[in-house]
């Protein structure tokens, strides 16, 4: 089967960026929500189980819409490859990370996928960078270094587990994300969502229970309401905001696009748990957000 060739640049989807800005958001407060979480759970463990569970209630939507569930035998090998980039390699990459990162440093590693995707997408999409993505890509990168300096990373021997694992995550989506582009998998938005994350999640669920010890009489009530939001703001509506930009968007425009996700972070960490949020993460705030206008406009 001949594969579709990618659509030619042109003007930005006011839908995709609307599609975005949920990613974003949804994404971005769910680092606070996950760095309390792991107080409560073991990281594959919460990761793999709100997932199958997020997957689980997105196919039952899809269901009562009357969306088929059907995947084509001849899609099974992008659909696993997409689960296995997007999601199983992202999850478990970042959870583990975070056993030797702070949830900021984790955050702000993870968000150089940006970098990775417009590097990815030149050779295998065609998609040239403009000076203006190139501008927006610099600035948004220079807010994430701002905050990176600021917080002091160091490449201590002890770190460099959860570095090298970060990088390795970021880099594993944005081949995701640009592959998405390239092979594009023609399901709806809800099943599509549905399949990746359920099979993305499955295998993380399965060494969660064969690898750690779960106390559930442990997470207080605040753990549960925030394992709603994991489930069903961060897995069904912000992962299925997250294919429908895809859709609509340049993966380089979508890639930069989430790179206001630490930052959202930082901010709702700030809020919520206390974390400092001085001059430098207001720095970092403005070059990221110039930096996602100045991509959209490209």
């Amino acid at each position: 089967m001949t594969e579709s060739k990618p659509a030619a640049p042109g003007r930005i989807a006011p839908a995709g960026l609307m599609f975005l800005a949920i990613t974003s958001v949804g994404w971005g407060f769910n680092w606070p929500v996950t760095k309390y979480l792991l107080s409560e759970l073991p990281p594959l463990t919460l990761r793999g189980a709100t997932g199958v569970i997020g997957a689980a209630l997105l196919a039952g939507l899809a269901l009562a819409r009357s969306d088929s569930l059907r995947v084509e035998r001849h899609l099974w090998p992008r659909l696993m490859m997409a689960a296995l980039l997007n999601v199983t390699g992202w999850m478990v990459l970042m959870g583990l990370a975070l056993l030797w990162l702070p949830a900021s440093e984790a955050a702000l590693i993870a968000y150089t996928m940006p970098v990775w995707a417009s590097l990815i997408a030149w050779p295998v999409l065609g998609e040239r960078p403009t000076w203006l993505r190139t501008v927006a890509l610099v600035m948004a990168f220079a807010g994430l270094a701002t905050i990176m300096g600021g917080n002091g990373i160091s490449a201590a021997t002890e770190k460099l587990p959860g570095i090298l694992m970060a990088l390795t995550g970021a880099m594993g989506f944005a081949l995701g994300t640009v592959l998405a582009k390239r092979l594009p998998l023609p399901l709806p938005p809800i099943p599509a969502a549905a399949w990746q994350i359920g099979l993305g999640c499955f295998p993380i669920v399965i060494l969660g229970l064969a690898f750690e010890t779960t106390h559930i009489e442990k997470v207080t009530a605040l753990g549960w309401w925030l394992l709603v939001y994991s489930t069903v703001i961060q897995f069904c509506i912000a992962y299925v905001s997250w294919f429908a930009a895809l859709a609509r968007l340049p993966a380089s425009v979508a890639a930069i696009g989430t790179m206001a996700v630490p930052v959202i972070g930082v901010v709702a960490s700030a809020i919520a748990l206390g974390e400092p949020l001085g001059l430098i993460q207001i720095v970092a705030l403005v070059f990221t957000l110039g930096g996602v206008v100045l991509a959209t406009r490209s």
